[in-house]
């Protein structure tokens, strides 16, 4: 694995390993504050414990850890223990939202012409129920606004199954179209290669059975003359309370703290291992190896609730703060999605350089991207600038002016041929095939990915509980041993290998 690989940069950087190196209970014990030290205690095997004791959770609650499920709540009442036990002051912060829970198992068979038969699909969140056998009318794909116009379902047939493609709206909005014209149920089909599991958002409260199925299947049932399908939806939207779990180190400035975040809950689907148990590994190995630490800075971790029901728990919290303790804050790291088997090594794109229009984030969110580019140079990894789409917990952070970054090792996106190139894989599938799936489970991680990421996380965090000078201006102090970090330079010279291991700027991947 990737720990031999730093260990031999450490070797190579003429820095001495202690005898047998750290132990678990060495690192317990010991005030974690330089690199060298942090990135002895910061391991794979740690982060994967985590994940075991997420999987087991799942296992014990119906295959799930959907936030308003007992599974969440113990998902949440684990993380909240090895928090604690850490010494950090833990808070557990409760909230009531809209949920939704697939009852059971989405129907959508071809009825005629023969022959007939079931056809793979999901049922997009936040569907409501019924069960109906009725003729499809598909919306015409050259339609650049397919079904986001109530103008697209003119002279639809009343009682139809309406088959639209995916693009340009929110699905809520396709919906919602289908049914005022009359639609007794809605499918939505991909616009790109892959599987297609959307939401219609937890404001979505039409009594209509809504699902989505692939590109390929969508296009040929658009091209079915005389199509006849059943669509069943059994669904339950309604109030549930759930929470985040918000655990700081006590010491350091509250006036200037730095905030860590990651989604906890699953989708109803699966387990969640990837998405995002990964993210929540990353954070509580971190957390667990810099427990002895006395920052300059507050560190807040934060363990998301509700995130797969439209990043409620973290708007939650955002709407919650004042003035002033949002003003606290000083930056936002976020990780969702950080071990993916399919994986790219993907930096939230803070200048925009990289973006395709969503714009850059708050000041200061330029200065988190290079950090993370400088990590990425310094253990010899590609990196590529990802958009701020606006699908992960920073949103609410970013909509207030926090300064922003994190990583991101891709959803449901299709891997091309230069990024297989770069960085192995398979071009052409789903960066996580299993993504929102039954099958997001222990197995499904890259390895590679999630240690490389794990180390990425440690790194942040400790630089930024010294100093977040770089970012907006606070004075700090640098790491330990450090000369420059965080500098958004090509090299960080406090961490193993500094520059001598890191890309040259015509190497690393920038689109």
């Amino acid at each position: 694995m990737r720990r031999h690989m730093i260990l031999l940069v450490i070797a190579l950087a003429a820095v001495a390993l202690p005898a047998g190196g750290a132990t678990a209970g060495g690192c317990e014990n010991r005030t974690n504050n330089t690199y060298k030290k942090l990135m002895e205690c910061v391991t794979l095997d740690g982060a994967r414990e985590h994940q075991a004791a997420l999987q087991a959770i799942a296992d014990e609650h119906n295959g799930i850890r959907t936030s308003g499920t007992p599974g969440y709540d113990a998902s949440a009442a684990y993380a909240a223990g090895v928090f604690e036990d850490a010494g950090y002051d833990v808070t557990i912060q409760e909230f009531q939202f809209q949920t939704f829970i697939t009852l059971s198992q989405t129907v959508l068979e071809q009825v005629s012409p023969a022959p007939g038969g079931p056809v793979a699909n999901n049922v997009m969140s936040y569907s409501g129920s019924g069960d109906v056998t009725a003729a499809v009318t598909a919306l015409p794909a050259a339609d650049p606004t397919p079904g986001c116009e109530a103008a697209d379902f003119a002279g639809f047939p009343v009682g139809n199954i309406a088959l639209i493609s995916r693009g340009a709206c929110a699905f809520s909005l396709k919906a919602t179209n289908a049914a005022s014209a009359g639609a007794t149920g809605v499918i939505i089909y991909n616009n790109v290669p892959g599987t297609l599991n959307g939401t219609l958002g937890n404001g979505f409260t039409l009594d209509i059975p809504v699902t989505s199925v692939t590109q390929a299947i969508g296009q040929q049932l658009a091209s079915t003359a005389g199509l006849v399908m059943r669509l069943k939806a059994d669904t339950f939207r309604g109030t549930a309370t759930t929470s985040n779990v918000l655990a700081e180190t006590p010491g350091g400035d509250p006036g200037n703290v730095v905030m860590v975040g990651a989604h906890l809950d699953s989708v109803n689907a699966g387990p969640g291992i990837n998405d995002n148990g990964s993210g929540t590994a990353a954070i509580l190995e971190t957390a667990e190896a810099l427990q002895k630490l006395n920052p300059r800075n507050k560190v807040r971790f934060a363990l998301w609730g509700a995130e797969e029901s439209g990043l409620v728990g973290a708007t939650h919290y955002v709407n919650t703060r004042t003035a002033e303790q949002l003003d606290d804050i000083a930056l936002y790291l976020n990780f969702d999605m950080i071990g993916s088997p399919n994986h790219v090594f993907f930096v939230y794109d803070g200048d925009d350089s990289d973006g395709v229009g969503a714009g850059p984030g708050p000041a200061g969110s330029a200065e988190i991207e290079s950090l993370f580019e400088d990590f990425y140079a310094q253990v010899g990894e590609s990196w590529k600038g990802t958009d701020f789409s606006g699908r992960s917990d920073y949103g609410p952070f970013i909509a207030v002016g926090v300064p922003s970054g994190g990583l991101f090792t891709g959803a449901e996106g299709i891997k091309t041929v230069e990024e297989a190139g770069i960085w192995g894989g398979t071009a052409g599938d789903q960066y996580d095939p299993c993504y929102h799936l039954a099958c997001d489970t222990y197995d499904n991680v890259n390895l590679h990915a999630l240690d490389v990421n794990i180390d990425a996380v440690a790194y942040a965090v400790l630089t930024y509980a010294y100093s977040t000078e770089t970012v907006n201006g606070v004075p700090g102090k640098s790491v330990p041993g450090s000369a420059s970090v965080g500098s958004g330079s090509s090299s960080a010279s406090g961490y193993p290998g500094g520059s001598s291991s890191g890309l040259h700027d015509d190497e690393h991947v920038t689109s």
